[in-house]
């Protein structure tokens, strides 16, 4: 995955980490008086890291969407193993607690469960993630993993409150020089009540998290030296020339 899973996860996803509500309330009226709209407006560009996010204020909704772009150092071998290890996105993806392969459909679909860390006095968020992996094929060369959140595939449990969306899009292509770009976007809407400020902070932290965390995870040795067999084919680093 992946919310996740981007993973989301694809991220994926994580949720909520202790902010400081009187520099987000800042950042927020900077962004108002911005004009923040339904067009991606950049967040940060780390050009050493080479990852790039965005947010918008899409109609209808509730909180931003956002986006994220990077290219990291990793095989697609090793991106994929990443995505099928369920139980260890608390190593790496944005505050999550506890993380569980709740059903698996076929070598492509599975339903995930997530735990979110919340900060003191917001009640924990817990999420189902239904993901969909379309594999690399001779007509294209890329990953793309599909999640979107299912908050009534299993009964609420009383101390958490249930997301009402961790969704994503997440998009993986293999280039030259053992390199990988990830391409994401997605919308998050924790449930419940929450402080704008709160989710608002999310959206623009947590998916340049989630690239330092997959890129550390890529330079594993658990991924990028396993000979462990995979559940669906993946093409060659090199072999670019498929579309």
């Amino acid at each position: 995955m992946v919310h996740p899973l981007w993973l989301a996860a694809l991220l994926s996803l994580g949720l909520l980490l202790p902010a400081s509500p009187a520099r987000a309330d800042a950042d927020d009226m900077a962004e108002l008086q911005g004009k923040l709209g339904n067009t991606w407006v950049e967040v940060r560009n780390d050009r050493k890291r080479n990852i790039r996010t965005w947010i918008k204020q899409e109609d209808q909704k509730r909180f931003r969407s956002f986006k994220v772009e990077a290219t990291l150092e990793g095989s697609m071998e090793s991106y994929a193993r990443i995505m099928l290890d369920f139980d260890n996105y608390r190593k790496w993806y944005w505050e999550v607690l506890e993380s569980r392969l709740l059903k698996k459909v076929s070598a492509t679909e599975y339903y995930l469960y997530f735990r979110h860390r919340t900060p003191h006095g917001i009640p924990g968020r817990d999420a189902v993630l239904h993901a969909v992996i379309e594999p690399q094929s001779r007509s294209h060369n890329d990953i793309v993993m599909t999640v979107r959140a299912e908050p009534g595939f299993i009964p609420l449990k009383p101390d958490l409150v249930r997301m009402a969306a961790e969704d994503m899009t997440v998009r993986f292509t293999p280039l030259p020089g053992k390199r990988v770009k990830v391409e994401a976007e997605g919308y998050v809407d924790p449930g419940g009540n929450i402080p704008a400020w709160a989710n608002n902070y999310v959206q623009r932290a947590a998916p340049y998290s989630i690239m330092i965390g997959m890129q550390r995870m890529l330079e594993n040795d658990d991924y990028a030296n396993s000979r462990t067999p995979l559940p669906f084919p993946i093409l060659g680093q090199g072999d670019l020339s498929v579309r």
